[in-house]
């Protein structure tokens, strides 16, 4: 497995800022981020508006490969969300980890191709634990998977992206209704793509 850092600390210095946040600290091997107050990500479904000021730390993510992404979970309010973030452009583009919404944390992803669309599932039982993103480019697909500690990893959505397309990704954070949501990275590596989409169980 190929892994992609540089050395204590420095594995935050490889990616360019997206929207920069409020602050960015690092402090040995984890981020903390604050975001912006009013700060997202979204295109037009339901809600009529686009917003595109989510913070994502962004670096190559080429065809045939995987990002992982770890975070604390330790925020509570109204749409606070953290994650892995994949971008093409400014109406293509991924978000996955898990948001706050009606008062659960939802593990889930937003796939936007010129419109967004939103799915979720409730996992109250990952609070107060560090999570894991995984997305993975493999053929004309992005498989997203999440997990918290070291449970197996659950798929959590399957999206296209084209395989000639060039893509960044990274960690993200927003804060949509709220100001000082700071987030704590614990981790970020490029490594390589899942060999299936699902795991062999023979």
């Amino acid at each position: 497995m190929t892994r992609i850092t540089s050395g204590a600390g420095e594995v935050w210095d490889r990616g360019r800022w997206r929207n920069p946040p409020v602050r960015a600290v690092a402090e040995g091997q984890t981020l903390r981020v604050t975001a912006a107050e009013n700060s997202d990500a979204w295109r037009h479904t339901s809600y009529g508006f686009v917003h595109d000021s989510a913070h994502a730390l962004l670096a190559p993510l080429p065809a045939e490969s995987a990002v992982e992404v770890s975070f604390l979970l330790d925020y509570t309010e109204q749409f606070d969300q953290a994650g892995i973030y994949l971008h093409v452009s400014d109406s293509l583009w991924i978000k996955a980890g898990v948001e706050v919404s009606d008062g659960i944390p939802q593990v889930g992803a937003v796939v936007t191709h010129g419109a967004s669309d939103w799915s979720v599932a409730p996992v109250p039982e990952w609070i107060d634990r560090e999570i894991t993103v995984r997305l993975s480019r493999a053929g004309n697909a992005v498989t997203i998977r999440a997990r918290a500690g070291d449970e197996p990893f659950r798929l959590i959505r399957v999206a296209p992206l084209d395989e000639t397309v060039s893509a960044e990704g990274g960690p993200f954070c927003a804060s949509p209704t709220r100001a000082d949501l700071t987030t704590t990275f614990t981790g970020w590596v490029v490594t390589d793509p899942d060999a299936s989409l699902h795991p062999d169980h023979g």
